[in-house]
C-alpha cells in the first residue's frame, strides 16, 4: 500500500524543526529513522498531513556519561546503543538492543523515535520506565523533562505536545543488576510479552526490585514485586514466585497474537527468566 498524501519538510536544526511543527499544526509528525512511522503510513494506520525530517539535524546522535547519568541523543540508532561502551551500571541497554527488530532496523531506527512512538512493548520504553529515565523535550515554550513513568499515556500516546520533539533521554542512575527478556512469534517481530527488571542483592538477600511488563497493558505496566522478592533469598524459587505474582496481578488483553491467559503464563515465565539473568549480570 501507499501512504496518504502529505507534505515533506527538512529541518536543519532543532529550532527549525520546532518552528515547522508549530507552523504545520497538530497533524505533522517528526521523521527520524522512520522504522515505525513509515510502515504505519503505508498501511494508513497513520495519516500525518506533513513530515518534518530531522535526520540531518546535528548534535542529536550521542551517548554521554556524566554526573547526571547516561544521556542518549534522540537520533542515536539502536545499533549505536548495541555497540556502545557504556559504564557497567547501564549494560542492560546494549544487551537489550539485540531484541530490537532486525539488524537493518537497528542500523536505521532511532532511540528517540522508539520512545516517541510509545509502543507498550518497545524495549526502550520499558527500560526508560524501569530505570526512571527523563524524556527531554524541546518546543516553542522551551525545554522540559518528563519522567518516563509519566510519559506514556496509552497505545502510541505520550505526554509530548504536537509542537514538541524529543531531543534526549536521560538515565539518572545506574542499575548494575538489570535485564530485559521477551517473547515474539518470530525473531525481530514485536514482542507478545516483555519483562524488564532490576534487582539489588545484599548478602544473598533481595533488598530492592523493580519490574515493568510490556504487552499486557496499553502502556508499560509497573508491577509491585516487593512482596515476592524483598527480604527473600536470591534464588530460583524466589524468581519463580515473582513470576507467579506478576501473572496474578495483571489482566492482559486477548488479540490475534494470543489470549489474555496465554499472556499471563508468558509473563510468569519471562519475569522469572529476567530476574535470573539480572541476578547473574
Amino acid at each position: 500500500m501507499k501512504p496518504a498524501a502529505f507534505t515533506y519538510h527538512r529541518a536543519h536544526d532543532v529550532r527549525e524543526a520546532v518552528e515547522l511543527l508549530t507552523e504545520l499544526g497538530d497533524e505533522a509528525k517528526i521523521l527520524a529513522g522512520g522504522q515505525s512511522l513509515a510502515p504505519m503510513m503505508n498501511f494508513r494506520l497513520a495519516r500525518p498531513s506533513a513530515l518534518v525530517d530531522i535526520t540531518r539535524v546535528p548534535g542529536l546522535d550521542y551517548l554521554r556519561h556524566d554526573a547526571d547519568g547516561l544521556r542518549i541523543g534522540a537520533l542515536t540508532t539502536h545499533r549505536a546503543v548495541e555497540t556502545a561502551g557504556v559504564p557497567d551500571g547501564f549494560r542492560v541497554l546494549p544487551r537489550a538492543a539485540r531484541w530490537v527488530g532486525h539488524y537493518p532496523i537497528r542500523c536505521r531506527g532511532t532511540f528517540g523515535g522508539s520512545i516517541a512512538h510509545g509502543d507498550p512493548t518497545s524495549e526502550w520504553c520499558l527500560l526508560a520506565v524501569l530505570l526512571e529515565a527523563g524524556i527531554v523535550l524541546r518546543g516553542p515554550r522551551g525545554r522540559r523533562e518528563v519522567p518516563a513513568t509519566e510519559f506514556f499515556h496509552g497505545f502510541f500516546a505520550t505526554a509530548a505536545e504536537p509542537d514538541e520533539m524529543i531531543v534526549e533521554i536521560r538515565f539518572p542512575g545506574a542499575a548494575p543488576r538489570a535485564a530485559l527478556t521477551e517473547f515474539a512469534q518470530r525473531q525481530g517481530d514485536f514482542a507478545v510479552v516483555a519483562a524488564a527488571v532490576s534487582l539489588t542483592i545484599e548478602d544473598g538477600v533481595c533488598s530492592a526490585a523493580r519490574l515493568v511488563l510490556g504487552g499486557v497493558d496499553p502502556q508499560p505496566a509497573v508491577v509491585d514485586a516487593d512482596q515476592a522478592l524483598v527480604g527473600r533469598s536470591a534464588n530460583e524459587t524466589t524468581w519463580r514466585a515473582a513470576g507467579e505474582l506478576a501473572a496474578e496481578s495483571i489482566d492482559p488483553p486477548s488479540d490475534g497474537h494470543g489470549s489474555g491467559a496465554y499472556r499471563k503464563r508468558l509473563a510468569a515465565t519471562l519475569v522469572s527468566r529476567a530476574f535470573t539473568e539480572a541476578a547473574t549480570s
